[in-house]
């Protein structure tokens, strides 16, 4: 702590794990125009995350992927049936969203919501020793992680499945198409 000239001590943090995404839940007063009569209602987006979770980032990443996309309703069936530890965390965040999005943000039906943005990010990492025979020793991380979620009203986007021929068709017209720079 600080103490600027001629004023109370000033907190300094400086953690990195805390900066990453630290306006997340901000995003949840922000403020919009008034909208005109003939336009069309906006949809209401709720923005939720739960930090230092004791779970790596990188095992929360396949769950925030694998629900991405979902209805509210659709991905807590998928996670209810998930033996992950991360699982039931990922759960637990929907559900307070679920329940900020009716309270707060004035959804009329909390089923009608999908997970627009689901990601995982890394938390504080905690150095620890430990010891081996002879003398030696390693160091092992205690690792911590984010999980953040955007809730949108309304039903999911559809999302276009395109053919394994397509994508191979599109590749080869890009492999044609290409120039080779300095030939003939």
């Amino acid at each position: 702590m600080g103490f600027p000239p001629g004023g109370a001590p000033v907190s300094l943090h400086t953690s990195a794990a805390l900066q990453v995404n630290k306006n997340w839940e901000r995003k949840n007063r922000q403020l919009f125009p008034p909208q005109l009569p003939d336009e069309p209602r906006r949809a209401a987006e709720v923005h939720h995350c739960r930090r230092q979770i004791k779970y790596s980032k990188d095992k929360m990443w396949y769950l925030a992927k694998m629900i991405k996309g979902m209805s509210i309703d659709q991905a807590i069936a998928q996670l209810e049936f998930n033996d992950k530890k991360g699982a039931k965390i990922v759960k637990d965040v929907l559900l307070e969203a679920q329940e900020m999005a009716v309270r707060n943000h004035n959804v009329e039906y909390k089923s009608n919501l999908y997970i627009a943005e689901s990601h995982s990010g890394k938390g504080k990492y905690l150095k620890r020793i430990r010891y081996h025979g002879k003398g030696m020793f390693g160091i092992m991380d205690k690792v911590y992680c984010h999980y953040f979620v955007k809730l949108v009203e309304g039903p999911p986007p559809r999302v276009e499945s395109v053919s394994g021929e397509d994508r191979a068709r599109e590749y080869l017209l890009s492999l044609r198409s290409r120039t080779v720079r300095h030939s003939l």
